[in-house]
């Protein structure tokens, strides 16, 4: 027991010592290193010097003796005038006149303090006497710890900014001497004497208070920041609730038994299932968890987002490329949409028209997206304003650039669309990204709007980045195809020169009058074959078309359809004459091109229908099968880019051929598909009427429709 004894007071002495080097540590660093222009400087290293003595006492002389607890007297009036300096040197003189009587009732209580200690330790005065005095003392501990903490906090919270960044190391310090000194005093009272750990612990707690003095007096100290992540703050508010919890359930075991009889065991179970119930129902649950998050953000934060977190996230989650993973475009809605904890996105890009059209998803198969996702008058609003739109401020009448007129009925309508967000890059429009609601209710604010801006815009960048890596490799990979067709045109040019010879020498030369005749009939349709073979293959390198004229789309069509019936049903739905201006040769090509593309992608028993219609200015001939269909991104960054194909073995030229064929004859080619239901090829040309009364070509060939292509 005497060894025992023995090691507490070693670890008593150890801990005051440590206390004494601390505190006397720190007075050194602020007497040398200090800044001498502030106010309290001298009252923070007279009360370190003071506890420092404290801790001296309490190594030679014990913690209880009255030496101890004088010298720590005197550093509390040390730390009201270190107070005092810092109220005049926030420069609030008007705020003086009020804090000064409180100020000299903390002094006069503190002085009461030495005079009660005193009777205290008088041995002529009976065991009550004493108790009573031992009681006054932590009454007026717990009086002085309340009064400094009020004055802290009317110093801080009423502080300019400036002034907090320069005394938050000092009100720390101090309100954690005083708290400390509180908690003590009060446990005291209400033991009837001092708790010894929490006595012992006093001077090395004291001592850890100087070195905050004395780096918030440092220079260098107010860039010192204690900043917790906010990982950090919601696994404590997690384990706080939590403790709260097992604190409710103890109080409420402990107090029911008082009741007696069958009522208070029967209360027990059901208070004790009911909250293990609570509980299982409640930790698990996504909304409990982003309801605290967001309650944490809003209360204890300047802002509501980890800007360095969310910077590494949004990076790690756009440089995840590699086989296998998801293409740039769904990257960029995940990155954008954990900002704000969306569950799902949509991306959608603007095509040639400037229309909007849905180009990736993330998470969200189920929301319908028409072929059109948004007029050009909400792209060009976007692209104007680098607007983020909150569709619950739309849906309420609330707009800010006449937003409400451009958004189309289907994100008005659906209710889990959340917000628009633009990807503009150098003033133009790369995108825009539809965010769904995040499944914590809120609205969005200055801070949402800001972050969405400045993300939108590094995802488009990344966007434009892509866009022109492809447009460098379409154009090597033009390159090099054409410098392959140069040869294979110039090698047949050299074969079909060699067979119309050939055929002229066998007219004059051949001695057999049906050997001659069959001999040309063969050569000159090869040299035909040949010749047109050419001809086909100059338009890669030149102009595709060059002679327009009046088409009959419905006839066009029918000779289409009559073409394939053999091996596929092909029908035509609709035969009204529309005349057109175009090419017959390059717009039966594309017929040819679209039709066979739906063939291969349809069952043999499923039909492939042509319909012509006209409508405005223009005539159209739709292709339209109930195949295996294609996805939007496919449709939007494959389909009609050269060298991609989905076929096996296919070169990936012919839809491009097709819509460039389309463009020189001033018209466009638009796809609506969707996977799983068939796909919808539109080939729209103006009409002949039309172009004509805009100034189109007059010649002989627009009075009379083309029979044949």
């Amino acid at each position: 027991m005497s060894g025992l004894s023995g090691q507490m007071a070693l670890g008593v002495i150890i801990v005051w010592t440590v206390g004494a080097l601390l505190s006397g540590g720190a007075l050194v660093w602020m007497w040398q290193l200090g800044d001498p222009a502030r106010p309290d400087r001298k009252p923070l290293a007279m009360a370190s010097a003071l506890a420092c003595a404290a801790c001296v006492f309490g190594v030679t002389l014990g913690p209880e003796d009255a030496s101890a607890a004088l010298a720590l007297m005197a550093r509390n009036l040390a730390l009201i005038a270190a107070i005092y300096g810092m109220f005049s040197a926030d420069g609030r003189a008007a705020s003086l006149r009020p804090i000064r009587p409180v100020m000299i009732a903390l002094v006069l209580v503190q002085l009461c303090q030495p005079l009660v200690l005193g009777l205290e330790l008088r041995g002529d005065i009976p065991p009550i006497v004493a108790a009573a005095a031992f009681d006054v003392r932590l009454l007026i501990d717990m009086l002085l710890a309340i009064g400094v903490l009020l004055m802290l906090h009317n110093l801080y919270a009423g502080a300019a900014g400036g002034s907090r960044y320069l005394m938050r190391w000092s009100v720390i310090a101090l309100a954690g001497i005083f708290a400390y000194d509180l908690n003590l005093a009060t446990i005291a009272y209400l033991g009837g004497e001092y708790p010894l750990l929490l006595r012992d612990l006093r001077g090395v707690f004291s001592g850890l208070m100087s070195v905050l003095f004395a780096l918030g007096m440092s220079p260098a100290g107010p860039r010192v920041q204690f900043a917790p992540s906010r990982a950090v703050t919601f696994r404590t508010l997690s384990l706080l609730l939590v403790g709260g919890y097992l604190a409710l359930m103890l109080l409420v075991a402990k107090f029911l038994p008082l009741i007696g009889g069958d009522f208070a065991r029967t209360a027990q179970v059901v208070f004790i299932g009911l909250a293990a119930g609570g509980v299982a129902l409640a930790l698990p649950s996504p909304r409990l968890r982003g309801w605290l998050r967001v309650t944490a953000s809003k209360h204890l934060f300047e802002h509501r987002y980890d800007y360095r977190e969310e910077w590494l996230r949004f990076t790690r989650t756009v440089g995840r490329g590699g086989a296998g993973s998801a293409s740039l475009e769904e990257r960029a809605v995940k990155a954008l949409a954990d900002i704000t904890e969306s569950p799902a996105g949509l991306l959608l890009m603007p095509n040639e028209e400037a229309q909007l059209e849905l180009t990736a998803r993330w998470n969200w198969p189920t929301i319908a997206v028409p072929a059109i996702a948004g007029e050009h008058q909400l792209a060009g609003l976007l692209e104007q304003h680098n607007l983020v739109v909150a569709l619950d401020e739309a849906r309420s009448g609330i707009q800010h650039q006449g937003e409400i007129a451009c958004l189309p009925e289907w994100l008005m309508e659906a209710e889990d669309v959340w917000a628009l967000v633009p990807l503009a890059h150098f003033d133009r429009l790369v995108g825009v990204i539809v965010l769904a609601r995040p499944r914590t209710p809120r609205r969005l604010d200055w801070e949402d709007f800001d972050l969405l801006r400045v993300a939108g815009q590094q995802l488009a960048s990344y966007l434009s980045e892509q866009a022109g890596q492809q447009a460098l490799m379409d154009a090597s990979r033009f390159d090099d195809f054409n410098r392959r067709m140069a040869f294979v045109m110039h090698d047949i040019k050299n074969l079909a020169s060699q067979m119309s010879l050939l055929a002229a020498n066998a007219e004059k030369h051949a001695e057999n009058p049906a050997f001659r005749a069959d001999m040309l009939v063969t050569l000159r349709n090869s040299a035909d074959k040949l010749s047109a073979l050419l001809a086909r293959l100059g338009r890669y390198g030149s102009s595709p078309v060059n002679d327009l004229r009046k088409i009959d789309l419905a006839v066009l069509a029918r000779q289409v359809a009559d073409r394939f019936r053999v091996g596929h049903n092909v029908a035509l739905t609709r035969e009204t004459s529309v005349h057109v201006i175009g090419n017959p040769e390059a717009l039966e090509q594309t017929l040819v091109h679209l039709v066979q593309n739906a063939i291969d992608a349809s069952e043999p028993d499923s039909p492939v229908y042509l319909d012509v219609t006209a409508e405005g200015l223009y005539g159209t001939v739709e292709v339209i099968d109930a195949g295996c269909g294609m996805c939007p991104e496919f449709v939007r960054t494959g389909l009609f880019k050269p060298f991609v194909s989905s076929k096996s073995g296919g070169f990936g030229i012919g839809a491009f051929e097709a819509r460039e064929l389309v463009k020189a004859m001033g018209g466009r080619v638009m796809v609506e598909s969707r996977e799983g239901l068939g796909t919808r090829f539109s080939v729209v040309l103006p009409l002949a009427d039309a172009a004509r009364l805009l100034g189109g070509r007059e010649d002989a060939d627009l009075n009379s429709p083309t029979e044949a292509a």
